[in-house]
């Protein structure tokens, strides 16, 4: 079965924006969507990137059926996975049954992090975010 979905481009919308649009895509029939977590734009022209997880306690709020999920967010580089698993938790339960955590990686030129920069290796910031994020989620 192939089931639709849409996405919502945080660097390129409106916080507002965006929930008035997962709002449409639910009115429109689509099964689920997936919302990017970025620090910054891509580039300059897109000029957006608001807190992904403030725009899912508004998706939360405003749809009833959606699906919805991170695609995907980086519990390594930029917030802590403790952290993380707190706010997945939280939009679980302001979602029951329709939020899913996607993570990632992500790619070492597009996240910097203001905490560090001396980012890690891929496969060492993966197997670190899923110990310590499944360490977070009972």
């Amino acid at each position: 079965m192939v089931a639709l979905g849409y996405a919502l481009s945080s660097e390129e919308h409106r916080p507002n924006d965006l929930v008035r649009y997962a709002r449409h895509a639910e009115e429109a029939g689509f099964a689920f969507a997936l919302i990017s977590d970025h620090y910054h734009p891509w580039i300059d022209q897109q000029g957006q990137s608001p807190f992904v997880w403030s725009v899912l306690g508004g998706i939360a709020q405003r749809t009833q059926t959606l699906q919805l999920g991170t695609g995907v967010t980086c519990p390594t580089l930029r917030i802590h996975p403790a952290i993380i698993a707190q706010a997945a938790a939280t939009t679980a339960a302001m979602m029951p049954g329709r939020f899913f955590l996607g993570v990632g990686t992500a790619p070492r030129l597009r996240c910097p992090s203001p905490a560090t920069s001396d980012i890690p290796r891929s496969r060492f910031r993966l197997c670190f975010a899923r110990n310590l994020v499944s360490a977070c989620i009972p």
